[in-house]
């Protein structure tokens, strides 16, 4: 087991420091990366006025897409490699700094091909060996933790699903996690984003243990990111897990309550410590197909000018069906989640583990106005063949759940997840 971690700094106002770094590093040509909302919010105003202050020179990139693409990443990394930088910053959710860390990947390694380093099976996967610029990322919501890990998610566009690139390499130098950015996020960014969070640390929790993973790699080199669940990210997951049931009720329904954004934010770092190491299981790995075959919902809140389902809102509507499916395996793990989520577990029997945390779930979903299952946003029972087939590629994930899954069981998954309440 290993663990690795970019640097965290947190605070309310950290982001004025952003400048001195960029100095401290000896940064000439420095490439600001965010999206067409943030650059006109204060998260963005916040990071300018400190290059601005220290006399960095910078170039912005404010085209990343919300859910990026394949075609999206080009078009950053593109810009990346003309621009010749010697350091990034990305502003912005987990598609900023996604995009933001496949940009630096691929600068740094020209002669690449787009797939080299893409997972396996849908890209060869191949092992980072290139060295990098250094990237600080500020996250702009409570949600991907992504400004802690070696991840970084696209839709592949040919073939309608979502995959990525995982690789200790790519993960940020430092994180600014500012709690004063989430002061910027819409209602259902920070429900969706919340989520995210939710189902990162439950999916690392329950995740196949990593000393039942097989086999060994032969060199460290190869040793995957994700490596299943260890004893040290269960502290940052149980732990990010207290925070959502304490907080990310609060978090929504009060754009005021600032302790509960402050809290949900470093909520979403804390997961990503646990997640980024141990990995997530089936809740995401069924989520890529569902955003990725999205047809023509519009999520409340998102100002894009394309149909995408969020997410966390695609992670989170098969968590009820999932939980309850994956509970045979590890049930005191679930039921010890469902107690953290609000559950009376006191005359519960072990084997009603998964019901009883999957009951849980729905009700919290429930309280938060969470659109009543798939069929609320778009699909139907003739869809599910696609869905599974779109979570056949997700390997990387899927084998971390506790318990195999063959076609049939996805198959009645998804339609377990097509109405939840």
């Amino acid at each position: 087991l290993q663990m690795a971690i970019s640097n965290i700094r947190y605070g309310e106002g950290v982001t004025k420091e952003i400048g001195m770094d960029l100095q401290n590093l000896g940064a000439r040509r420095v490439c600001l990366m965010t999206d067409k909302n943030l650059c006109q919010l204060p998260p963005v105003k916040a990071v300018l006025d400190s290059l601005a202050k220290h006399g960095i020179n910078f170039q912005m990139y404010d085209n990343v897409r919300v859910e990026p693409t394949d075609q999206s990443f080009l078009d950053a990394i593109e810009f990346a490699k003309k621009g010749e930088f010697d350091a990034y910053v990305a502003v912005g959710g987990g598609s900023v700094m996604d995009t933001c860390k496949a940009a630096n990947l691929y600068a740094a390694s020209p002669a690449s091909d787009f797939l080299d380093y893409v997972n396996a099976p849908i890209g060869k996967g191949k092992p980072v060996t290139v060295p990098l610029k250094p990237l600080i990322a500020v996250p702009t919501t409570a949600g991907t933790g992504s400004e802690t890990t070696g991840v970084a998610i696209f839709d592949f566009k040919e073939l309608k699903v979502k995959t990525g690139i995982a690789s200790k390499a790519i993960k940020p130098t430092l994180g600014i996690v500012d709690p004063l950015h989430t002061l910027s996020m819409p209602e259902r960014v920070v429900a969706n984003s919340g989520f995210d969070v939710l189902c990162h640390a439950l999916e690392s929790y329950t995740a196949l243990p990593y000393n039942q993973r097989s086999p060994c790699p032969p060199n460290p080199l190869s040793r995957p990111t994700y490596q299943g669940s260890n004893p040290i990210s269960d502290v940052w997951a149980l732990h990010a897990l207290h925070i959502v049931a304490k907080y990310l009720k609060r978090a929504i329904k009060d754009p005021e309550d600032r302790e509960a954004r402050a809290r949900m934010h470093l909520a979403s770092a804390f997961a990503g410590i646990g997640f980024g190491n141990a990995g997530v299981h089936l809740c995401h790995g069924m989520s890529y197909p569902i955003s990725g075959l999205v047809k023509t919902y519009k999520a409340k809140d998102y100002n894009v000018d394309h149909s995408l389902v969020p997410h966390g809102l695609s992670v989170v509507l098969t968590s009820p069906a999932v939980f309850a499916f994956t509970a045979q395996v590890c049930p005191e793990r679930h039921l010890e989640a469902a107690e953290i989520l609000g559950a009376d577990i006191r005359t519960a029997r072990v084997k009603e583990a998964g019901l009883i945390l999957a009951d849980t779930l729905r009700k919290f979903l429930f309280d938060l106005n969470v659109d009543d299952g798939l069929a609320a946003i778009g699909y139907s029972t003739a869809d599910i063949p696609a869905l599974v087939q779109g979570t056949l590629p997700q390997e990387r994930v899927t084998k971390l759940s506790p318990r195999p899954q063959t076609e049939e069981d996805l198959a009645a998954l998804f339609e377990a997840s097509m109405k939840l309440y």
